[in-house]
């Protein structure tokens, strides 16, 4: 892997992503000091280092970021609520900051704009503190609709690091 800083309109066009995907918050979510890791083989931009650290990955077949619990704390203090966030009951915090994943029966509240493959931020419904990053499996209004099934795959939990 190949480790760089960005050049200008590298930095413009990651933060133009996430801008799009995470609603406008591109310039306060990517700072001006990451640190891309990239493919030796295709050339594509893999990772966005923030001091020492996975903050976010690319994608390669569709150019979207992943998130990454460090990202996550970032979004989750930058980001209006209730946008992108799945909120839980705090009975269930410490399975979920663990890497469990969510179920609907564990979810107080959702942003009812998620949709499926969305990247989300679950926090605990109390506290409104970040237990882990993931990717939404229902809709948003779906998954405070119904009371079964899976509504958020955790990709990396708090205590996981």
């Amino acid at each position: 892997m190949i480790k760089r800083r960005p050049s200008v309109e590298e930095l413009e066009e990651l933060r133009t992503i996430a801008d799009l995907e995470f609603r406008g918050v591109g310039r306060q979510l990517i700072p001006d000091d990451i640190v891309l890791v990239i493919s030796p083989s295709t050339m594509k931009i893999r990772y966005l280092l923030f001091n020492n650290e996975i903050y976010l990955s690319l994608r390669a077949g569709d150019y979207r970021f992943i998130l990454h619990v460090p990202a996550g704390r970032v979004l989750n203090k930058i980001l209006p609520h209730p946008h992108l966030r799945i909120y839980v009951n705090s009975r269930y915090s410490g399975f979920i900051a663990s890497g469990g994943n969510v179920f609907c029966k564990h979810v107080v509240m959702a942003d009812p704009n998620i949709k499926p493959g969305d990247e989300v931020l679950v926090v605990d419904s109390d506290s409104y503190k970040l237990l882990g990053v993931g990717r939404a499996i229902k809709p948003g209004w779906e998954i405070t609709y119904y009371r079964w099934g899976e509504a958020v795959r955790i990709r990396e939990g708090v205590l996981e690091e």
